[in-house]
């Protein structure tokens, strides 16, 4: 059952919550409310690149019930939250850095699905990965089926966002830690390269693969041997290999 403090009522309040940075995974607006606030918040959604529908009013009053069927004056517009916490990056280096450990991150570079990104979020908490990055625009959001799908495993991660990836990739270099990118554009098998140094794998979304940007700064490229037919692997499966790769290294 949806919380419903994952809901924000009111246009003033939704505005307010876009300038504060919350992550908000979905606005709904009445058809027929206009003035002054209706245009700033339109204004912030391009902006922001905020997903939004126009629906009837009737919608946004079941929406806005609470947990006791009391009606929240919603003003004509309802608006849901993320209800994972994300942390920052260069915090969370700094303290692996302090920890003298041995990172393991994952980069993912505009995973589109929710459900591929709910599996791999799954295979980072199970495989130990220190912290998953992700951008915050041209990601899927990390809503209620990513989580469900992640079995819960999203809320056990470090999940950091960031505005560009590749401000992250100069970031995670400037620590020391490899960037090995997981792509069909090598000839090079990714079970022969190190990952037993500090790690941070990079995975491509599903259509595109990784962007040339970020697989132009990578230190490393590594293909998954295919031996079938189809030539590449579910995102979320070639996650999975990646990740226990680098543990069966590790654990040697």
């Amino acid at each position: 059952m949806e919380q419903d403090n994952l809901k924000i009522f009111g246009l003033r309040a939704i505005i307010e919550a876009v300038h504060a940075g919350k992550t908000i995974e979905k606005i709904y607006l009445q058809k027929e409310v206009k003035g002054e606030l209706v245009q700033e918040l339109n204004q912030l959604i391009k902006e922001h690149k905020i997903s939004f529908s126009y629906v009837p009013v009737e919608k946004l009053n079941k929406l806005s019930k609470s947990n006791a069927q009391q009606k929240q004056n919603h003003q004509g517009a309802v608006a849901k939250i993320s209800s994972i916490g994300f942390s920052d990056l260069d915090t969370v280096l700094t303290q692996l850095k302090d920890q003298n450990t041995t990172p393991l991150l994952l980069l993912l570079d505009q995973i589109s699905d929710v459900r591929n990104l709910g599996a791999i979020l799954r295979t980072a908490e199970c495989t130990g990965v220190d912290a998953v990055i992700i951008p915050t625009h041209g990601s899927a959001p990390i809503n209620a089926d990513a989580i469900k799908t992640s079995a819960g495993a999203a809320f056990n991660l470090k999940i950091c966002k960031v505005n560009h990836l590749l401000d992250a990739v100069y970031q995670i270099q400037a620590f020391d830690i490899q960037l090995v990118g997981i792509t069909e554009k090598t000839k090079q098998n990714l079970y022969d390269i190190d990952l037993k140094k500090p790690t941070a794998i990079i995975l491509g979304s599903e259509h595109k693969g990784i962007s040339k940007g970020v697989l132009n700064m990578v230190d490393a490229k590594g293909s998954i041997p295919l031996l079938g037919e189809i030539d590449s692997l579910n995102v979320s499966v070639a996650c999975g290999v990646a990740l226990y790769e680098s543990i069966r290294q590790r654990m040697i």
